[in-house]
């Protein structure tokens, strides 16, 4: 096993400068989750660490050892992909056992592993079948399982499960999340799903534009975000953004602070609390309510016409139309400057 350490890595397409000067050390054993939207640059990022990309500047280490020279197949790390790549006339078993055999691994070794992989991912039954017979979480186990086998220091995943419906999603997150228990092995894994981001890391890199925005565990992402992407990235419904015109004229006196016009004021949809108009904090008229069970997102728009959502335990007993008021506890409001998006 080995950490990574990643100094003024940059990569450009021509004139065109696509990763700019990341910094970024991850110890080993760690779970670390590249997250960010599409075009972000974590798919990039995780190819280089892998040797599939060329690094246009600065040091990639694994352990001690600087790798931007070192072959991929030398690296020490492997790497899961989106699509499974399995072979379709191949078994599981022939599947998880090719890259050992045309590195002509000895047939005992390359059995042991090969069983000892599929107990870990419980494989065992499933040897002699072919991919085709395989649900889509069965094959991404596998794929899984192909990666295990070469005994890696690192294991680098590229968004594993956005082929998976739902419900495998869920499922094979789970079998992640007790695989990196059970092996201990330093993991990287990139999502554009922050809730797959926030239940599987020990440690989140926001990326956005080829550069990072924070770095840091999912509670500290959630709690004090660095500035107003980050706060609307992690979190789901997204955080609302308020000017302080769109809240109640005493807001500033209920929030315990000073509210400035070159601040916007964020609130999670999770923490605002249904209130009378005089505890009132922002109010809106009521557009639409999901109400999902266990609990409602309640959609609005002020006077002013922001829209925003509360996420409440049971649906309102307003009618559509109607004004509804929210408080919040002052220590869950977040503040950022409009122009930087930088937290105040």
């Amino acid at each position: 096993m080995a950490g990574l350490t990643l100094r003024d890595v940059r990569k450009s397409y021509g004139a065109t400068q696509v990763m700019h000067g990341v910094d970024l050390d991850i110890e080993d054993g760690e779970f670390v989750v590249f997250v960010g939207p599409s075009g972000c640059g974590k798919s990039t990022l995780l190819r280089m660490i892998a040797g599939l990309e060329e690094i246009s500047d600065g040091t990639v280490a694994i352990g001690d050892t600087v790798v931007n020279e070192v072959a991929a197949s030398k690296r020490g790390v492997a790497m899961v992909f989106q699509t499974y790549a399995l072979y379709p006339h191949m078994s599981v078993y022939k599947n998880m056992a090719f890259g050992l055999k045309q590195a002509k691994t000895d047939p005992k070794e390359i059995d042991r592993r090969v069983q000892d992989a599929a107990k870990i991912l419980q494989l065992d039954s499933y040897l002699d079948r072919s991919p085709r017979n395989l649900s889509g979480g069965q094959r991404q186990r596998v794929a899984i399982g192909r990666a295990i086998v070469r005994d890696p220091e690192v294991f680098l995943f590229d968004e594993p499960l956005s082929n998976l419906d739902a419900a495998l999603r869920v499922q094979t997150r789970l079998e992640i999340a007790r695989l990196h228990e059970r092996l201990g092995n330093t993991m990287i894994y990139v999502t554009h799903d922050q809730v797959e981001a926030m239940t599987l890391a020990d440690k989140i890199v926001v990326l956005r534009d080829g550069r990072i925005e924070q770095v840091g565990s999912p509670i500290t992402l959630y709690d004090t975000p660095a500035n107003a992407f980050v706060a609307q990235f992690i979190g789901s419904p997204k955080m609302n953004f308020f000017s302080v015109g769109d809240l109640s004229n005493n807001a500033g006196q209920l929030l315990g602070r000073e509210l400035v016009t070159g601040q916007d004021v964020g609130l999670r949809p999770e923490h605002l609390i249904p209130v009378d108009e005089a505890q009132s904090v922002v109010a809106g008229k009521l557009e639409l309510v999901e109400n999902l069970g266990e609990y409602a997102l309640v959609h609005m728009v002020t006077t002013t016409g922001v829209e925003f959502i509360a996420k409440t335990e049971k649906p309102p007993q307003q009618a559509k139309g109607e004004i509804i008021h929210f408080a919040i506890k002052p220590e869950l409001a977040h503040y950022f400057d409009k122009e930087t998006g930088l937290r105040a």
